[in-house]
This record gives C-alpha cells, sequence and structure tokens, in this order.
C-alpha cells in the first residue's frame, strides 16, 4: 500500500474577503431593487448581443453580499452550473440568493430552459438551507421579468 505524501495533493482553502461594511451594505427589498443593482454590474455594450448570467447573494437579513458572473454564452443562452452557483453561496456564507440573466431578444417571458435551471437551482440550494428568492430576467430595453413576482417560484 502507498502512502500519500502531503506535499503532493492540493490545499483547499476557503476565503470570504469584503471591503463593504455590514452597515453600508444595499438592503435587497423588491424585484425593482435587484433589477437596479444588477444593471449597475451589467456591461451595457453587451446587454443585447450576449447572454449572461449573474447571482446575487444576501445574507439573512437580504443584505447584498455580493454580486458573481456565473457565466457568459453567445447570442441565443449561456450555460449555468448549479455547483458554481452554490459554491459561491456557500462561499460567501449567503442565506439567500438571486439569479439574474439577460435576453438580448428582449422577450421578458422565461424559455423551458429558464423554468428548469430556475427549479433545479431551488432544490439544490434548498438541500443547504440557502433560500432561493427570485430570478430576474432582463432585456436591453430595460424591461424585466421576476419568477416571484409572477408566482414561479
Amino acid at each position: 500500500m502507498k502512502t500519500i505524501e502531503m506535499n503532493r495533493i492540493a490545499e483547499v482553502k476557503m476565503v470570504y474577503k469584503t471591503r463593504v461594511k455590514p452597515s453600508d451594505r444595499p438592503v435587497i427589498k423588491s424585484s425593482a431593487d435587484v433589477f437596479r443593482t444588477v444593471m449597475d454590474t451589467w456591461d451595457k455594450d453587451t446587454l443585447e448581443y450576449i447572454e449572461e448570467f449573474k447571482l446575487l447573494l444576501l445574507n439573512r437579513a437580504n443584505k447584498l453580499l455580493g454580486v458573481a458572473k456565473i457565466s457568459q454564452g453567445g447570442i441565443s443562452g449561456t450555460v449555468t452550473d448549479v455547483r458554481v452557483i452554490l459554491q459561491y453561496a456557500l462561499k460567501s456564507c449567503a442565506s439567500g440568493i438571486i439569479l439574474c440573466h439577460n435576453h438580448p431578444s428582449g422577450n421578458t417571458q422565461p424559455s423551458e430552459s429558464d423554468l428548469k435551471i430556475t427549479m433545479k437551482v431551488k432544490e439544490a440550494a434548498g438541500l443547504m438551507d440557502i433560500q432561493l428568492l427570485d430570478h430576474i430576467i432582463l432585456t436591453p430595453d430595460g424591461s424585466c421579468y421576476s419568477f416571484a413576482d409572477n408566482g414561479n417560484l
């Protein structure tokens, strides 16, 4: 039997650093708050050309811990990996998460794949006691669709 040499294996370390005092973190109270917050992080030059998927991370008081870019794709889609979403949520000690992505086409209605990934994330996050609070679809013309506001969560 071969022994493991400790200098030949990877060290795994979890670190979460913030430069924002807890009292200075914005509170997310509505889908309108999500829209304003996430639009501040979006590259307006690519909003109608490239689909992107982002994640808002919140603490128990719905204060924003951070925004993470999950993926960037092409004109008609982007790959969303549930494991990456959960990695960000766990690393930041988030109690709640909000999914956001854009539809370059301008159509605010969720696709079948949007509905499926939302339910998949909700189920996976729920196993970790992390609440999926909303999923927002943004469009280049400034309109949006909220899964929570429309009863799809």
